[in-house]
């Protein structure tokens, strides 16, 4: 089976969606799988072309056996909607006629976030005559309404019913949570066609491991307890929770450590400064190979998004990653992923937004060892959940089926 996959966020990017994709990609080739990428250059979060790379009309290379295929787009930071918007049409249209030079291809996903790439797979699979699935891991138009991107009722209504459009077209969706697959369904989408493959983790680059002590000298953090934050540092994800708290706890033991970039970054940086907050530690992204450095000189690892609706329906893919290096997880999300948390009893749970809920709950667990190592033993054995390569199979025989389904002139509606 060939797979044409198109997606705007890649391998060197360590976002979410890149690391999913390289994954389940990198699986479907040992399965025997052929897999073409069409992607942009990678730029993400500051709109900055990596080093080693051009924004340039058509350019190859293979990683871990996958044609990975990079067309130019409109490069823009993460931040200014009309800028974005700008940037998922660009990639959209030139990722559609790239997709059109990819010989025998025989079924076609487009991945969200940002849902103008499941257009561009849409127009790909009626264009050619291919089955395409739709990779859901974000509703539009609800998330950008939940951070205010957008506030105009009709843009939204419309954004709404090509989202629905799209749903019903796609021989499958296949989502990340079933808080979705739940709302497409209420809004008469059939369950037949919706599967759920939530996010996990690649086992084995995430393990319980001892700290790096090349970082802890460092970032000064001898003898400090350490809570880090690792990901996108934009709206949704409300860190300035984050620094309130740190406010709090300035002449106790706790030191944060934030790691990323995004649209609120800099903002945060000078409130930090403003605050005059001496136990916060900024780190920009980093290569993902040392991500899982940073990782383990945590004590816990905090979960943050803003307190909304919206919300309650995602599970952050670092939830996993902090389960994979056994970390407490102090998570400050409502909804699926809290349900998870606590089923898998590998954290404690805090009101979004609300930072002397994290304050109380990082006191707590700084303080009870006894509790930390129960946390950290009951999150790495829960881990095993979501080893992305099972999650990779599954998926990779969804595909299968609609290739099938289609072949045999069955789709499900």
């Amino acid at each position: 089976m060939h797979i044409l996959f198109l997606t705007d966020n890649f391998p060197p990017e360590v976002n979410a969606p890149a690391s999913r994709t390289v994954e389940h990609c990198r699986e479907w080739v040992k399965l025997g799988h052929r897999v073409t990428v069409v992607t942009c250059v990678p730029n993400f979060p500051k709109g900055e072309v990596f080093e080693g790379y051009s924004n340039k009309v058509w350019q190859e290379e293979q990683v871990d056996g996958i044609r990975v295929i990079r067309v130019w787009s409109y490069i823009s930071a993460n931040q200014g909607f009309a800028r974005r918007i700008v940037d998922y049409i660009s990639f959209m249209t030139t990722g559609t006629i790239a997709g059109m030079f990819v010989r025998d291809v025989d079924v076609i996903v487009g991945t969200s976030p940002q849902f103008f790439t499941a257009v561009a797979a849409w127009l790909l699979g009626a264009i050619r005559r291919i089955p395409w699935v739709f990779e859901l891991r974000d509703l539009w138009p609800e998330t950008i309404e939940a951070v205010g991107a957008v506030g105009n009722r009709a843009i939204l209504d419309r954004v709404e019913d090509f989202a629905f459009f799209l749903y019903r077209n796609a021989d499958a969706v296949v989502s990340v949570t079933y808080s979705f697959k739940d709302k497409l369904v209420q809004r008469g989408i059939s369950a037949r066609k919706i599967a759920v493959v939530t996010n996990g983790v690649d086992l084995d680059q995430f393990s319980p491991r001892p700290k790096d002590p090349e970082l802890i000298r460092r970032l000064g953090l001898e003898g400090r307890f350490v809570a880090g934050y690792i990901g996108t540092h934009g709206m949704c994800q409300a860190l300035d929770t984050l620094l309130d708290a740190a406010s709090e706890l300035r002449n106790e033991p706790f030191v944060f450590l934030l790691l990323g970039d995004g649209a609120r970054k800099q903002g945060l940086l000078a409130r930090a400064n403003e605050l005059g907050l001496d136990n916060i530690r900024f780190v920009d992204t980093v290569p993902k190979a040392d991500v899982v450095r940073f990782w383990s000189i945590l004590d816990v690892s905090i979960i943050h998004l803003q307190r909304s609706d919206v919300f309650k329906t995602v599970i952050p893919s670092k939830l996993f990653e902090s389960m994979g290096m056994g970390l407490p997880v102090l998570h400050g999300v409502e909804g699926e992923s809290a349900q998870i948390v606590e089923e898998c009893q590998a954290g404690v749970l805090f009101e979004p937004e609300n930072s002397q809920a994290l304050v109380a709950a990082l006191r707590k667990v700084q303080s009870d060892g006894e509790m930390r190592a129960s946390l950290r033993a009951a999150s790495a054995a829960s881990a095993a959940k979501f080893d992305r390569r099972n999650l990779a199979v599954r998926m990779g025989g969804l595909l299968e089926d609609v290739v099938a389904r289609r072949v045999g002139g069955d789709r499900w509606e």
